[in-house]
């Protein structure tokens, strides 16, 4: 069950930490997985460990806010595999990095590097990828997403849960667009995740299950909605957070 055998997997952001787990559940449950990342050393070695397991993956070095690259790298992916079934954008943290500005002491550079990531990338690269899809009918578009977009952490967040909740109105409305097409397009809202120091002692604080989240719990949900089993599942965001927040 769930298995993607024989289908192409595109992952953004892909290299390390959460992006890593997606690709490599994806490869375990039989896709052959393309690394996206912005730098080609984290990439070319997530591809290496990939490729040590015995799976099938390799790398694609490409800035998700550049969209003639991202068209550039969708129409030689196709013309290597012959599709990209799946794709998860999960690039969502700018190259220049964090940046936890409050809001009234953050520049309006710092909101348009969120939303050229978030939002910009993720359409970018649908509508490069799409077409494919709609051709073959049958396609699956997962963006990972989190609990920023719909709470107030007081962290200096603003920009950054501002651009996820745009992300997540257009994944909503393209899931109308698309699913008579036989694709899906549905997000994930993550909480606390074990990727910066100190998220065990929030977690343990927040979450029921009393832990933060892994890249292999992400890997996981991204499975079930990019398989063939989840192709009722259109326009939806499933929370991956512990139980933090269950409304």
């Amino acid at each position: 069950m769930f298995r993607l055998d024989g289908k192409v997997a595109l992952v953004s952001g892909a290299g390390r930490g959460m992006g890593f787990g997606v690709a490599q559940i994806l490869a375990r449950q039989g896709a052959t997985v393309v690394i996206n990342d912005y730098y080609s050393e984290r990439a070319e070695v997530a591809t290496r460990l990939l490729q040590d397991e015995g799976l099938r993956a390799q790398a694609a070095v490409v800035d998700m806010t550049d969209r003639s690259a991202i068209f550039a790298m969708v129409e030689k992916l196709v013309a290597e595999h012959g599709a990209i079934d799946v794709f998860v954008h999960n690039a969502g943290i700018p190259a220049q990095g964090w940046g936890y500005s409050q809001f009234m002491e953050s520049p309006p550079a710092e909101w348009d590097a969120w939303l050229q990531l978030n939002l910009h990338g993720l359409m970018h690269a649908c509508q490069a990828i799409l077409p494919g899809m709609m051709a073959r009918r049958w396609g699956r578009i997962v963006a990972i997403n989190s609990d920023a977009s719909r709470t107030a952490t007081g962290m200096g967040l603003c920009a950054y849960g501002a651009a996820k909740a745009a992300a997540i109105g257009f994944i909503r409305n393209l899931s109308g667009e698309v699913g008579r097409h036989g694709i899906t397009a549905n997000a994930l809202s993550l909480g606390t995740m074990n990727n910066w120091e100190g998220s065990e002692q929030i977690a343990r604080k927040t979450a029921s299950v009393g832990r933060a989240g892994s890249p292999q719990d992400v890997g996981a949900a991204v499975a079930y909605l990019s398989s063939p089993e989840a192709e009722w599942i259109n326009g939806q965001v499933l929370p991956v957070n512990g139980g933090s927040l269950v409304s």
